[in-house]
């Protein structure tokens, strides 16, 4: 198993922009496929983005597309979800994902597909 701890959640105003890091450790990183989910209070968690192992493919969620961007640094084994235009419906706590199997988008949104998992980081947007 791979071990991811995230980083990077804070307060930020509607508007503005956060970037979170997640580290992995335990595993050859490029082995795996990675991912960011969020679960807001009283909500299912729900998919955010993905990127294959080369950082040649990246999914995203309707609701992110445009405002936010995932990338990797395979040489630091860390990946990062660039957050942008940030509004109050962002507010979750964001979880890192790691997988072996990559596929097709409607795949990868199931949490399902997801082998391991961070502690999860708070973004809050206030208004």
């Amino acid at each position: 198993q791979v071990q991811l701890v995230e980083s990077g959640g804070g307060l930020v105003q509607a508007g503005g922009s956060l970037r979170l890091s997640c580290a992995a450790s335990g595993r050859t990183f490029t082995s795996y496929h990675m991912g960011w989910f969020r679960q807001a209070p009283g909500k299912e968690r729900e998919f955010v983005a993905a990127i294959n192992w080369s950082g040649g493919s990246t999914y995203y969620a309707d609701s992110v597309k445009g405002r936010f961007t995932i990338s990797r640094d395979n040489a630091k084994s860390t990946v990062y979800l660039e957050m942008n235009s940030l509004n109050p419906e962002d507010t979750a706590v964001y979880y890192c994902a790691a997988t072996w199997r990559w596929g097709i988008p409607a795949e990868m949104v199931k949490t399902t597909r997801w082998g391991s998992w961070g502690q999860g980081t708070q973004v809050t947007v206030s208004s």
